[in-house]
């Protein structure tokens, strides 16, 4: 119940403490600007840090190490008794999470940052509403970024309990590990949990609508994940439509394959992953002058200015990649341009898939490039020749670089094996550089390392190749 109203003002409101959100308060402030950071949840951090990438990743690294521990016999390493603590997992992990989010609290505060908590609606383009459960403030602005993020996508036929049909943020806190779990979507956090759940001991099955997995990316990611997916026998029903649920103990999921037949898996979880939606509902947009797309995406352009000259919009909800790294990026845009420097959100940006083996790219593809009109050549070298992929016991994949045959400028990367993740900045690196062919093959790497594979791809696309037969 609404006990209070008081009214504020400030330079910029900020809506929304996720990755983009207490990002651009944060410089903003470091900017000179007085700021009021506006978030409706107990914690700042968004989706991301509470409920996303930080803690997916802590129980990625848990179950590889579980993982590892009982399949180490051809190294000479035999474990016996291997045995996981799930609760104990989780515990850990939202330990994590908890350092993290105070930390932001703590770089919001010792910036100056003023945080209220409740939910933000626009009364025009120079007013907000925020209410919660103790009072109503209204905040005047001269400026303000919207940076309210995304939330799963819902189906038909699929009412979430939060217990026998979960979504993502359910499946970083079970208790138990589900003896049957099946996975509704196999983007990549179907892909990403799936492979824990497969290495804590469940039975996984994935349902995917479309015919391929990754099916934007280069054939050869496709049929590294699938063979590993084999190997942790998940199984995985592609070109399937999930139609409905049936509860039970078992419960029973309802799919529909590409001949329209009928098959039936058994379940004691589901989990739905089947896209995002951007959070716009309640905002008040219209009231404000912001415009939307058709998927309800917030418009802006490359200075992420909206319709309404006064209000920005950044990350999940202005769409694109729902990356933190390009909300992180699009929020020093915002930044700079409301405090009157020159700046425009024109950046490639990476993406990385955390499953076994991962996945990292940046910039164009072989068929992308094509598409475009360029006239492509590629390298690629695969992690079975790496010494150093052999001493990790990891040699499925490899790196292959994409770049103009004519002008040898490096126009993409995509690497799919252990740790590639940490290698992908330096390619983005050399894309914004504009780096050619030269430039990388010319850069001395650390051996023996899973990074110098990037070196040994671009040297195959000069026909240089030293530890692989050119082509």
């Amino acid at each position: 119940m609404v006990v209070g109203s008081v009214s504020r003002g400030c330079q910029v409101v900020v809506i929304g403490a996720g990755p983009g959100g207490y990002v651009a308060a944060i410089r903003l402030a470091q900017l000179g600007k007085d700021v009021i950071l506006v978030e409706k949840n107990p914690t700042l951090g968004g989706v991301c840090l509470n409920v996303g990438c930080i803690p997916s990743k802590a129980l990625i690294h848990a179950s590889e190490l579980a993982h590892e521990a009982q399949h180490a016999e051809n190294m000479g390493i035999s474990v016996k008794d291997v045995t996981v603590d799930l609760p104990k997992m989780v515990a850990w992990k939202d330990g994590i999470v908890e350092r993290l989010t105070s930390g932001v609290a703590y770089l919001c505060k010792q910036a100056g940052v003023e945080v209220v908590h409740g939910a933000a609606e626009f009364v025009s383009d120079r007013k907000i509403v925020v209410a919660s459960d103790d009072d109503r403030v209204e905040i005047e602005f001269e400026q303000a970024v919207i940076a309210t993020g995304s939330r799963p996508m819902a189906l038909d036929g699929f009412p979430h309990d939060g217990e026998q049909i979960i979504g993502s943020s359910e499946a970083l806190s079970l208790q138990s590990i589900p003896d049957r779990l099946v996975i509704i979507g196999a983007g990549y956090i179907g892909l990403e949990l799936g492979t824990v759940y497969a290495k804590l001991g469940s039975e996984v099955s994935i349902v995917e609508f479309l015919p391929k997995v990754v099916p934007d990316l280069d054939p050869e990611v496709g049929k590294a994940l699938m063979r590993q997916l084999k190997k942790l026998k998940v199984t995985l029903h592609l070109s399937h439509r999930a139609e409905s649920f049936e509860p039970g103990k078992p419960s029973i999921v309802i799919t529909r394959g590409p001949n329209d037949e009928e098959l039936r898996l058994e379940a004691d979880v589901v989990m739905m992953s089947v896209g995002r939606v951007p959070n716009v509902e309640g905002l008040g947009l219209e009231a404000a002058g912001v415009t939307t797309d058709e998927k309800g995406f917030i418009t802006v352009n490359e200075k992420m200015q909206t319709r309404a000259p006064r209000i920005y919009a950044i990350g999940d909800v202005v769409g694109g990649a729902l990356l933190a790294h390009k909300a992180f990026q699009e929020a020093k845009v915002a930044a700079d341009v409301i405090t009157g420097e020159p700046a425009a959100f024109d950046n490639v940006v990476p993406a990385v898939i955390y499953t076994d083996p991962e996945v990292a790219w940046v910039g164009m593809g072989e068929v992308e490039a094509k598409a475009v009109g360029h006239n492509v050549v590629t390298g690629t070298f695969p992690f079975k020749a790496s010494g150093r992929a052999m001493s990790l016991d990891s040699t499925d994949g490899f790196v292959k670089a994409i770049a103009d045959a004519d002008t040898k400028q490096l126009l993409g990367i995509i690497a799919v094996g252990r740790g590639v993740s940490e290698f992908i900045g330096e390619a983005t690196l050399a894309l914004e550089m504009g780096a050619f062919l030269e430039d990388v093959a010319l850069t001395i790497h650390p051996h023996p390392t899973m990074s110098e594979a990037l070196q040994e791809a671009i040297e195959g696309a000069l026909g240089q190749a030293v530890h692989m037969v050119n082509k």
